[in-house]
């Protein structure tokens, strides 16, 4: 499963979103995401994903892939995610989704609160430090 992760930059501050009602990390705060769709490439979803969470359109060229991570989640499902960074939009953020999403917000990247998704905080750390892939394998019997 591919998953593409929308990093919106706005000098030291990044935009995540607030799950809810999602049925997976409801009350957890996410950057705009998505899977990947059958004959969509990974630029493709993104673009689609943040137009469809957040209202804004992404051009193509102004998308940095910044970060790739394998990941293993705790339910033991495997995933590739592909986070792109950009600061670059066509109009202010705003919460296209009030069904799944409880509002976005935006947020220093070097402090992000304590209930940001792992998968999407260790990415964005990873994405920080400048290292272009990790592997992150969720072990259920680890404490």
């Amino acid at each position: 499963m591919n998953d593409v992760m929308i990093i919106l930059e706005r000098g030291n501050s990044l935009l995540l979103a607030e799950r809810k009602d999602t049925g997976y990390a409801d009350g957890l705060l996410n950057l705009p995401s998505g899977k990947v769709e059958h004959n969509e490439d990974v630029y493709d979803a993104a673009i689609r994903e943040a137009e469809e969470e957040i209202g804004v359109r992404l051009r193509r060229e102004a998308l940095r892939l910044v970060h790739a991570m394998y990941f293993r989640n705790p339910e033991g499902q495997t995933r590739i995610g592909w986070f792109f960074a950009t600061d670059e939009w066509d109009v202010e953020p705003f919460n296209a989704e009030p069904h799944k999403c409880a509002g976005v917000a935006w947020h220093h990247r070097d402090h992000l609160p304590d209930n940001t998704v792992r998968y999407n905080a260790l990415g964005i750390g990873h994405y920080i430090k400048g290292e272009p892939i990790s592997v992150h394998w969720h072990d259920s019997h680890m404490s």
